[in-house]
């Protein structure tokens, strides 16, 4: 597996995303933390060796999940978590990246994952009640203690991406960029580069869109993250098909899954960028893994960039809301 490079941290150039073994996606019923483990520990034999989780996912199962699989393995392992989306003097989900907040939910991160450290330790969104200097304050404590070696951010804007990194370097941002989602090209791709902080794009297959696996509201459960999502609804979805059939065209020309196809194009686009496909699957992980050594044509990646945005917000207002700070009493 080559590696990519997020600031001064060296990675896997694909990365795990770790959340579909706990939470959001698919049947609940069907989940298998042995298929979980074992996939995790493929993940490390294959060389894609960096992790992603997060406290909010479960909540606190997924790392719970993490932690045990790679407890013989900690050393081959980047491993990387996020704050900021649970409340814990609450005990509730909602944003709170205050350094009070941010202590128990390290402390509860290192606990659950059974390190002393975290290698990427990202706020998970920005929150508008408390300075980001504020929070960029307190994680450069961490780093200084080392309970925390690297700092990252998801979902921030540029001006946000300025302020914190003037606190303390900024090593990665993960946001979602995928052929489904072309939003940070235009002023958050640029911004990173220009400051030397790598880019993590989660949801790098459309939220498994670009797999060619959804082809109508039917494939998702009532209790699916993705059930109600606009690009996931209704005439939106039908017309977000056109995507997946111009990336089935050229998985057809080089003999690859789709979404090896999706997922080759994002590596093609630098070697700071570190896709985190999520899965639970042991057959994803080999599948994914194999992109990495998928070359495109320069027609083929120009075919693909080429292709329009789709139909629908990437959010429900609802969806919206619940990530959104509200006054704390």
């Amino acid at each position: 597996m080559r590696t990519a490079r997020l600031g001064e941290l060296e990675v896997s150039a694909l990365g795990l995303g770790c959340m579909p073994m706990s939470f959001a996606y698919g049947d609940p019923g069907e989940r298998d933390e042995g298929e979980a483990v074992r996939a995790i520990n493929h993940a490390l034999d294959l060389g894609v060796t960096f992790l992603d989780t997060a406290e909010i996912y479960g909540p606190f199962t997924n790392e719970e999940l993490v932690g045990r699989a790679i407890a013989s393995r900690r050393d081959e392992v980047v491993l990387a978590t996020k704050f900021g989306l649970w409340r814990h003097d609450e005990n509730e989900r909602g944003p709170d990246s205050s350094p009070r907040n941010m202590r128990r939910a390290l402390e509860g991160s290192l606990r659950r994952l059974g390190v002393d450290h975290i290698d990427l330790y990202y706020q998970h969104r920005p929150d508008e009640s408390v300075p980001i200097e504020e929070t960029m304050g307190a994680l450069a404590e961490f780093v200084q203690a080392g309970t925390v070696r690297y700092v990252g951010l998801s979902e921030a804007s540029p001006a946000q991406i300025r302020a914190a990194h003037a606190v303390h370097p900024v090593t990665a941002l993960q946001s979602e960029w995928s052929l489904w989602t072309r939003d940070p090209e235009p002023e958050v791709l640029p911004t990173v580069r220009e400051l030397g902080i790598g880019f993590v794009p989660f949801s790098p297959l459309g939220r498994g869109f670009l797999t060619g696996t959804i082809t109508s509201a039917a494939d998702i459960r009532e209790d699916d993250f993705r059930h109600g999502t606009p690009r996931f609804s209704g005439e939106n979805l039908e017309a977000n098909l056109r995507i997946v059939a111009q990336v089935r065209d050229v998985a057809g020309e080089v003999g690859a899954t789709p979404a090896q196809v999706a997922l080759a194009w994002l590596l093609a686009q630098g070697d700071d960028v570190a896709p985190i496909p999520g899965t639970k699957r042991l057959q994803r992980v080999e599948e994914n893994a194999a992109s990495a050594d998928l070359v495109l044509s320069h027609d083929q990646l120009e075919r693909l960039s080429a292709i329009g945005p789709p139909a629908g917000e990437r959010y429900s207002p609802e969806q919206i809301a619940s990530n959104r700070s509200r006054p704390r009493s």
